[in-house]
């Protein structure tokens, strides 16, 4: 198989390119460091494109391995032949290769090779024939055998029955066909084992859908009722069409000694050894279909989260919930330092809420907090009244956000944030992160397992390996995205920096602690274990603010520093300018000077040339001279501060509002409305064009306008839509 040709076909892109890109996969080079300093090289080819290919690259090698293994295991049998060799290395999938070579893998014992012992071959042989003129009764006598365990004729009939059986299972195109005709096909069914039981899987107590329309969440649905025991599920095949098929390749001739028998064995073959093994394979092929569907929405999802922009400049007050155990507080400085923690219990049994907000108002006061971050779990309804209460009371400006604080107990409670925090308890280190979490999401988020992030869909139902896989390299690809401080990233976020590992990333933060800040990128060079190759792939994605070289604190890599002086020096700029630049930046003002400097440039190929870098590399470089340290985050829709409350029961059908997406799934979306019960925004009501999924129109974090369907507050259910109608 040219593997080249097809990762070219598949992706749609250039040869030269999939050549470009294994080559440098195979170098060792990270998928952040290839999609962002070599694009030169591989024609830009994206981080999505990139791990795709390298996902992709894996399994057509591992099946090319397959082949190898199964050819050399046939011939070592004496049993290769050029038609079968053509077929195995013809294969496109693990599963052809396994119906190629199933009749040649050593088998444990079967009732077929207990007949076989009993030498039972001929027998069957004859009947596969089809040309006897005796009864098989008759035939059968030659084959009694008391010392091989055949003391009858019904004994040696079946047998020799059991060893065609297996003989039409084994065969590889018998196989290939009947997987295609189930797949076209079959249906798909469930029922209930006992429909007077109420569970979240009633739509599927008497359900049926085609094999191939089923869509990838309902599989997963039937999945899980299925292992938690409330549904039956089973894939009904065109057993006649089947039946008929394996008639017609097996009945050559008429034969009246033969045709019953024969009949019989197909039947038998197809329901007891053919059958159990396609539903097994379809079934496989389904749950691996709607995992990887649902893994890549996840990964989408968590993008999306991981970019949320950071709220700078803002002492934030991390309010974690609770209702017995009191709810704990913790107010951190802008850099994200925790100036103070404490417990207070306004909530329920307690109630003790004047001396709640005499405290609140002493730590606002005191550390000049500005906004509250409140986790969205157990007692937050209560504590947002209370918060609401508050503001009124406060004669300073005041907001407060809900955060989604899934995963925080699972950090809180996890050895790194006893690392970090030894000296707070679980629920102190929780209000930490809810804080820190709004401040700058993507440092605090990448401490917490992106699974327990909670913007998936069943994802403990799936595949746990290959999800964890996918997501980290979610997560990968966002850090490298928006770079780090070397000078204060944690090492949970330096781990993921482009060939980084987690003994690095620990050494990097001990040399830190040793010798002080960074002063350049090169300095990287003398930490333990760091060598000339992560440097290379690392380099580019560290930051360092205020150091030696004002390039160390841009995205441009070390490699094409030199290409930059003689930049700068065509351009007429210096340092102190490129210093300059980055202090507009900083303060969210334009580089006036910078659009001087690009006309002086002239043609962008030609000056491409003449410094000795790409164009490609050339256009990055520009980007980040324009914009020094620019966040990429700045582009994503910043998150809704309230300083109101609302309930349920104030929704009305028709109203309006502002809402943030919270998760996108195969069905819709779910808007956060500022009512601690999100809503569904349903595919259809998303867009008024058509949409296959709601990821083609919205994504985690935007901030849409939402319109109220309707709402029912005994089952906690509000509809929205997307297509807002004007009364």
């Amino acid at each position: 198989m040219d593997m080249i040709q097809k990762l070219k076909d598949e992706l749609k892109v250039e040869k030269w390119q999939v050549e470009a890109a294994v080559k440098l996969i195979d170098e060792g080079n990270t998928i952040p460091f290839i999609s962002r300093y070599r694009k030169e090289v591989t024609g830009s080819l994206n981080d999505e494109i990139l791990r795709t290919l390298n996902e992709r690259l894996t399994y057509l090698r591992n099946l090319e391995d397959k082949k190898t293994q199964v050819l050399g295991s046939i011939e070592e049998q004496g049993k290769l032949t050029q038609e079968l060799r053509n077929s195995i290395e013809a294969a496109e999938t693990l599963v052809v290769v396994e119906d190629l070579y199933r009749p040649y893998r050593p088998k444990r014992k079967t009732r077929a090779s207990i007949a076989k012992e009993k030498g039972l071959q001929g027998l069957a042989d004859l009947i596969l024939e089809q040309k006897m003129h005796t009864s098989i009764e008759q035939a059968a006598m030659e084959y009694l055998n008391e010392e091989q365990g055949v003391s009858s004729i019904d004994e040696a009939i079946q047998g020799a029955k059991d060893i065609i059986a297996e003989a039409i299972s084994d065969e590889a195109e018998h196989r290939i066909r009947i997987r295609q005709m189930t797949q076209d096909e079959g249906l798909i069914q469930s029922v209930a084992k006992d429909k007077n039981t109420e569970s979240v899987f009633e739509m599927y107590y008497e359900f049926e859908e085609p094999v191939k329309k089923i869509a990838g969440h309902r599989i997963l649905a039937l999945n899980r009722g299925e292992n938690e025991k409330v549904l039956t599920v089973k894939i009904v095949a065109p057993v006649d069409r089947i039946l008929s098929y394996l008639e017609h390749c097996i009945i050559k001739e008429k034969n009246k000694m033969t045709d019953s028998v024969l009949i019989e064995v197909i039947q038998d073959s197809y329901e007891r050894l053919i059958a159990p093994a396609i539903e097994r394979e379809i079934r496989n092929e389904l749950t691996e279909r709607a995992e990887d569907g649902a893994i890549a929405v996840f990964g989408k999802n968590l993008v999306q989260l991981l970019l949320q922009p950071p709220i700078a400049g803002r002492v934030v007050l991390g309010w974690d919930p609770a209702f017995r155990t009191g709810c704990k507080l913790a107010v951190v400085d802008p850099t994200g330092k925790v100036l103070e923690t404490k417990v207070i219990y306004p909530t329920p049994p307690q109630n003790k809420v004047e001396e709640a907000k005499t405290e609140l108002k002493r730590l606002i006061k005191k550390h000049n907090v500005s906004l509250i971050s409140v986790g969205n779990g157990t007692a937050s309804r209560e504590s947002e009244q209370i918060i609401v209460e508050l503001i009124k009371e406060l004669n300073v400006p005041m907001q407060y956000i809900i955060v989604n604080e899934a995963g925080a107990s699972v950090y809180s409670a996890s050895k790194l944030a006893t690392e970090e925090f030894p000296q707070f308890d679980v629920g102190q280190r929780s209000a930490v992160s809810i804080a820190r979490r709004l401040q700058d999401p993507l440092p605090e988020l990448v401490k917490i397992d992106p699974k327990s992030i909670g913007v998936g869909q069943y994802q403990h139902d799936m595949n746990q390996k290959k999800l964890t896989e996918a997501l980290s390299g979610v997560v990968e690809d966002s850090v490298n995205k928006v770079g780090v401080d070397l000078n204060t990233a944690s090492a949970s976020l330096l781990e993921y920096i482009s060939g980084i590992t987690k003994v690095i990333a620990k050494n990097i933060v001990s040399y830190r602690e040793e010798n002080g800040r960074f002063r350049s990128r090169r300095e990287l060079l003398k930490v333990p274990k760091l060598g000339p190759k992560a440097f290379e792939q690392c380099a580019g994605f560290m930051r360092i603010l205020d150091g030696e070289n004002p390039l160390d604190a841009t995205s441009v890599h070390p490699e094409s520093y030199d290409s930059c002086l003689k930049l700068l020096k065509k351009a007429g700029w210096t340092m102190e300018d490129v210093k300059n630049a980055q202090k507009l930046a900083s303060a969210g003002k334009k580089n006036t000077g910078f659009e001087e400097m690009k006309n002086k440039l002239g043609d962008i190929r030609k000056t491409a040339s003449e410094i000795g870098v790409g164009e490609l590399t050339l256009i990055d470089i520009l980007k980040e001279l324009e914009k020094p340290g620019r966040d990429p985050r700045e582009d994503m829709p910043a998150p809704i501060l309230r300083s109101d409350v609302m309930e349920m029961e104030d929704l009305k059908p028709g109203m309006i509002l502002k809402g943030t997406v919270r998760n996108v799934i195969d069905f819709g979306a779910f808007v956060d409305i500022g009512v601690h019960q999100d809503g569904l925004v349903h595919i259809s009501q998303i867009t008024s064009r058509y949409i296959k999924h709601p990821l083609e129109a919205v994504s985690v974090g935007d901030i849409v306008d939402v319109q109220i369907i309707s709402v029912d507050v005994a089952k906690k259910r509000i509809a929205l839509t997307m297509k807002i109608h004007q009364s």
